[in-house]
């Protein structure tokens, strides 16, 4: 188990990734993550889970750079690796939108009070309006400018550094499509090596080989290509890719979910062994809850692009509060013939055990390091329920 002590290696801050397409009336947003808050200690295993499409691999591809976050910040190593903008923007707009607002209201009072009014009135009305358009025009500019401000900060601060990024590497879902295969072994988990600037053939080689040996495989498969190795064999090679560079975090998408049972058991071990020899740290995406709980320490629970509960994964199996990770539990199916003939699964239908019009919701810490997505009333549930 991680040091309870140990300091975050990944933070995300309000995390926010749409897809775009289309203009006018035929654009489409997808809100593929939509405000995600988390982090990851040093030597932990932190899970990902929820159905597919909720978001978790579009998270794990932003926090690596694949793809470019629209809004909320990513720190890795305590630097900023990145940052989006659009909400600054928006809060931007919003800010000028609200003031434009408020200077026209005013604008329409003065007209109506300066219609019966003496040439003295109208004059000191006209003498009030004009100080309160200065004041709230001052008061927007000095809006805008902090706002501008933290833009240009997110852009310049932003660490692109090889070095940083060169200890954060991932684990692809598809073991078939992730590797390339018209290059053998070798040149598939030596072309990190080359990119980080390793010139060395001799040392090229002598890393791959142990890279190979470390993930159960041999010196003699660097020479062969991917389609002469089975699936698991596959996602070793995918696993000692991301070793090659001596990571100190990992993101593994899904990585068992294309393998049989037993080869996924073997990968599960094989991530472990590696977790506890070398103090890795791990993102592990998955949809598989039974997987999720015998390998991560913390657990994220994630519904259509948000973060609706975060605990560590006993504390998330023994109380489970939000109403999509209940029903989430009461699919895992157990090796029990008689308790899954009694099993009923639980439906989510957020639509009716939800009303957020009034209150929306926010990702409230209920008790120590247990967070659940609710509003003040069911907040009040949750405590009653914990009781």
């Amino acid at each position: 188990m991680p040091n309870a002590n140990a300091q975050p290696i990944l933070e995300v801050r309000n995390l926010k990734k749409y897809f775009k397409s289309g203009r006018g009336k035929n654009r489409l947003v997808v809100k593929a993550i939509d405000d995600v808050t988390f982090h990851i200690n040093k030597g932990e295993v932190f899970g990902l889970v929820g159905e597919s499409g909720c978001g978790k691999t579009t998270t794990g591809r932003t926090i690596i750079k694949l793809y470019e976050p629209t809004d909320g910040e990513i720190f890795f190593l305590g630097q900023r690796i990145g940052a989006g903008t659009e909400g600054l923007k928006a809060e931007i707009k919003d800010k000028r939108r609200s003031v434009n607002k408020q200077l026209r209201g005013l604008k329409a009072e003065m007209t109506q009070k300066a219609a019966n009014a003496t040439d003295a009135e109208k004059k000191a009305l006209q003498e009030d309006f004009q100080k309160t358009k200065d004041d709230l025009n001052q008061e927007k500019q000095k809006y805008v400018e902090i706002r501008k401000l933290e833009i240009s900060k997110r852009k310049s601060q932003r660490e692109d550094s090889p070095e940083v990024m060169r200890k954060m590497q991932m684990i692809f879902q598809d073991p078939i499509a992730s590797l390339d295969p018209r290059m053998t072994v070798k040149e598939i988990i030596a072309e990190g090596l080359r990119i980080a600037g390793v010139r060395s053939d001799k040392e090229i080689m002598k890393r791959v080989n142990e890279s190979l040996e470390t993930v159960g495989l041999l010196p003699e498969h660097a020479s062969r290509y991917p389609h002469e190795f089975s699936g698991g064999q596959r996602q070793r090679i995918g696993i000692a890719r991301a070793l090659v560079v001596n990571p100190e975090f990992i993101i593994a998408d899904e990585p068992v979910s294309a393998l049989d049972v037993s080869i996924q058991a073997q990968v599960i071990n094989l991530l472990n062994d590696l977790r506890q020899k070398y103090g890795i740290t791990i993102l592990f995406i998955a949809h598989d809850l039974s997987i999720i709980k015998y390998f991560s320490d913390k657990i994220g629970v994630m519904y259509y692009g948000n973060l609706v509960e975060l605990a560590p994964a006993e504390e998330l199996f023994l109380n489970p509060l939000h109403p999509y990770t209940q029903s989430l539990l009461s699919a895992v199916p157990l090796p029990d013939p008689r308790y899954e003939k009694k099993r009923k699964r639980k439906a989510y239908k957020p639509h009716e055990v939800h009303n957020y019009k009034e209150s929306p919701p926010i990702l409230h810490e209920i008790k120590e390091n247990h967070y659940v997505l609710a509003n003040e009333e069911e907040i009040m549930n949750y405590k009653k329920i914990l009781k």
